[in-house]
């Protein structure tokens, strides 16, 4: 109950403060779901802040990559007559 009514009462801040077009509110959204599992992670201490800070770094990197590879779009292979 007590992890619903902290998602609510965000929720009701930023209806307070005026942000009403969608990107906005689904940015703040995953904003607030993210800092919600880094600070899981760090009561966990699974890893440091610094490690923490690097993974997401790289994480990023990598999907920015796939994303790239993604547009490009597979290329198509030749396929080798039967005889």
């Amino acid at each position: 109950m007590s992890k619903s009514k902290f998602i609510i009462d965000k929720l009701a801040k930023l209806f307070e403060q005026g942000l009403i077009s969608y990107n906005d509110l689904s940015n703040e959204i995953l904003n607030i779901l993210k800092s919600k599992r880094d600070e899981i992670v760090f009561r966990m201490k699974l890893t440091s802040k610094e490690e923490t800070d690097t993974i997401n770094k790289r994480l990023e990197l990598l999907e920015k990559k796939i994303s790239k590879i993604e547009k490009k779009g597979v290329k198509k292979t030749r396929r080798v007559k039967k005889l």
